[in-house]
């Protein structure tokens, strides 16, 4: 008796041959499998292309290139709540990941261990460097000792928003001074003379930055003096964005900067509640442009974080020092770019 012929498309399909993988791609067959043995020769760019391919195709691989990891990298990210936050977490893993490296990811909080139980839990564990995602260095209150300890431990580690001069390390941030300072310009072109600030604790590193562009916008391009009467501050949070704006609008700002995309959300809700229509009575810009702003009502006008190029800096930073090149501490700032939507407009006309 024959056997049966699986029809074609059943699960009993053939798997893809190294032939389809490479057609796939549009690479020779010597390269798929200079890849899949691990071998070098193999760009960055096709190495993952073929990876991409074999999940796409569902070639199965019991060793995904075997014996080429370099090493594992905790990633201590602040919180998973913010979006700006796993957005750069993301983009640090699968940098690190392209690279060799096996990535750890710690949210903090995290099931109750701190970051200093975890920056224990990696060093137990062999990790070979450190990426911190705005994490207690980012806290101007908070004690540097922990940094400290790693530097004598020869750990290379980054630091991610909040520059730490006193400590021989990399960081790499968002210009967060000129991203609000560009923010107030722009909402001056629209007429906008009362601007306030909604920010959150002054004792993190970007709020500080932010302040102080505020502030210098303010003096530069208003002639304001009693600059702190534009400022109000709360929390990182859509409640906190309320909150702080509500305090703004009762003193007749016509148009309001946040410190980030949730508090953003939050002033076009306290606009709502005090009876007034965004853009048209107040114009409101967010911070980040985390994923789905371009889909909120009215889409948000917001200063978007170049994360791509954050965690390319950092994962760069990270393996220059792990391989022995470092050159000594440097801060990294990248420019934000304002992306005008439809939660900002001229300033509202002044009746009689």
């Amino acid at each position: 008796m024959k056997n049966a012929v699986a029809p074609k498309g059943s699960s009993a399909q053939e798997r893809p041959r190294l032939e389809d993988l490479a057609k796939h791609v549009g690479v020779s067959v010597a390269t798929v499998s200079r890849v899949l043995n691990g071998r070098s020769g193999v760009s960055r760019q096709v190495r993952q292309s073929v990876l991409t391919a074999m999940d796409d195709l569902g070639y199965e691989r019991a060793d995904r290139v075997s014996g080429t990891t370099r090493g594992q990298v905790g990633v201590i990210v602040a919180d998973l709540i913010n979006p700006i936050f796993p957005a750069l977490a993301q983009n640090v893993v699968s940098l690190l990941s392209q690279e060799d490296f096996i990535p750890v990811l710690c949210a903090l909080p995290g099931g109750g261990r701190s970051e200093d139980e975890y920056i224990d839990l990696l060093i137990k564990q062999g990790a070979v460097g450190i990426v911190f995602i705005c994490g207690a260095h980012a806290d101007g209150q908070a004690n540097m000792e922990r940094y400290h300890r790693l530097q004598g431990r020869g750990l290379s580690y980054v630091l991610v928003n909040g520059s730490r001069p006193e400590l021989e390390a990399t960081s790499v941030a968002n210009h967060d001074a000129k991203a609000i300072f560009d923010a107030v310009q722009y909402l001056v072109t629209l007429g906008h003379t009362k601007i306030g600030l909604s920010i959150g604790p002054h004792r993190f590193l970007p709020s500080r930055n932010k302040i102080d562009g505020f502030r210098t916008a303010l003096e530069e391009l208003l002639g304001e003096q009693d600059l702190d009467a534009h400022i109000a501050t709360s929390m990182f949070t859509i409640e906190g964005g309320q909150s702080s704006a509500s305090e703004l609008l009762r003193t007749g700002h016509t148009a309001i900067v946040c410190a980030s995309d949730l508090m953003a959300l939050g002033a076009v809700r306290a606009a709502r509640a005090a009876g007034l229509r965004v853009p048209e009575d107040v114009s409101v810009i967010g911070f980040d442009d985390s994923p789905l702003m371009a889909f909120t009502d009215p889409p948000l006008t917001t200063l978007r974080q170049p994360v791509g190029a954050i965690a390319h800096a950092a994962v760069h930073a990270l393996i220059t020092d792990i391989s022995g090149e470092f050159g000594g501490p440097s801060e990294v700032l990248l420019q934000s770019d304002l992306v005008v939507r439809a939660s900002t407009g001229p300033a509202p006309k002044v009746s009689g």
